[in-house]
């Protein structure tokens, strides 16, 4: 089976968090991601299949600033198979680092490799591997004719030994069946990036599931402690901290808390001032980046835009009425929380 990373006998003070988060995810409603990701995986409530957004507006992909909400999954109906191409029924278990899947045949993994890329672990020694539907580009047609745009690219490797690795059309995109003779400690990678250069390195799963069981104790090392009655909803908090938060991608100049990566994609006025309270207790510095988004967009007339994203700033809406919108002016006010825990006077001279 693949290796299980989990470390129930850990006794750190990082133990209790992690302890508390174990099947807490439910990836039905919420996406299990990444800090710094804009990659969503969430499981068919009615179907042992996954499915993967991305955290992105694409406006420049079909205009309208709320268009991203109805986009199908990039990639959809995500199958576990066994060598003959059968569907694989499994048995979830959640965790912020990693997801496992139980199956008739061993046990899948899942964790991200990196902000890109996720690493699906296979069961050893046994051959298996993947199927999925990817849709790289867009159709829309009208009256005078149509329109055919990318969305992002993707690539899948793997450190094992191919042996069925077959493309075929399908409508709106295009299915991949990927098997694999799983061997030791092997790993099939899904890497999704707007560049065409695809190339990646495949870690193997015990290497990927190490360095993302790391990254999360050092998210949760820097948690201060609660009282017992509110440690579940407190580290439930605090992945929703980490997870929520985006890469600087154009707009987006600093590393930075969305409310929701799946329908408030971008960062808002008074929430950035509010996630920055928060890191505060954590990482000030990732605190003050909360407040520098904001205040890199300030419009000529010094007022603050409501929103920021990747390809553009919300300083008016068109309903109920068209009129410039912001929101009540509390950054400074959390600038002097942060610094009365944090001191930076170069900071609030920048600010």
């Amino acid at each position: 089976m693949c290796y299980h990373y989990f470390m129930d006998n850990d006794t750190s003070e990082t133990r209790p968090f992690l302890h508390l988060l174990k099947n807490q995810i439910d990836i039905t409603r919420v996406p299990f991601s990444d800090r710094g990701s804009r990659i969503l995986v969430y499981k068919d409530p009615d179907k042992d299949q996954l499915y993967i957004k991305l955290a992105e507006r694409l406006i420049g992909l079909e205009p309208g600033l709320e268009a991203y909400l109805r986009r199908p999954p990039f990639i959809r109906r995500l199958s576990f198979i066994d060598e003959y191409g059968n569907d694989l029924e499994f048995e979830l278990e959640t965790s912020p680092a990693t997801l496992y899947f139980k199956t008739r045949v061993g046990e899948f993994g899942m964790v991200f490799q990196d902000k890109r890329t996720l690493s699906i672990g296979m069961p050893s020694n046994v051959p298996a591997g993947v199927r999925f539907h990817v849709s790289p580009e867009i159709w829309t047609k009208n009256d005078e004719g149509g329109e055919l745009k990318s969305v992002r690219n993707v690539s899948y490797r793997t450190n094992g030994k191919t042996i069925k690795n077959e493309l075929n059309p399908e409508r709106g995109g295009h299915q991949v069946e990927f098997i694999i003779d799983s061997g030791d400690d092997i790993a099939i990678t899904l890497h999704i990036s707007s560049q065409f250069d695809l190339w990646h390195h495949v870690l193997s799963f015990s290497d990927a599931s190490s360095k993302a069981e790391q990254r999360w104790r050092t998210w949760f090392d820097h948690v201060p402690m609660v009282a017992e009655p509110y440690r579940r909803t407190y580290a439930y908090a605090w992945w929703v901290m980490a997870n929520n938060l985006i890469s600087p991608a154009g707009k987006v100049t600093y590393e930075a808390m969305t409310p929701s990566k799946t329908s408030y994609v971008g960062l808002w006025l008074w929430d950035s001032a509010m996630h920055a309270l928060a890191y505060r207790h954590t990482d000030p510095e990732l605190a003050r980046d909360q407040i520098r988004s904001m205040l890199e967009y300030q419009l000529p007339d010094g007022m603050l835009p409501d929103a920021i994203y990747d390809e553009g700033v919300v300083s008016e809406i068109e309903h109920p009425i068209r009129a410039e919108v912001t929101k009540p002016p509390i950054l400074a006010w959390a600038a002097i929380k942060l610094h009365a825990i944090s001191p930076d006077l170069n900071f609030l001279k920048e600010i």
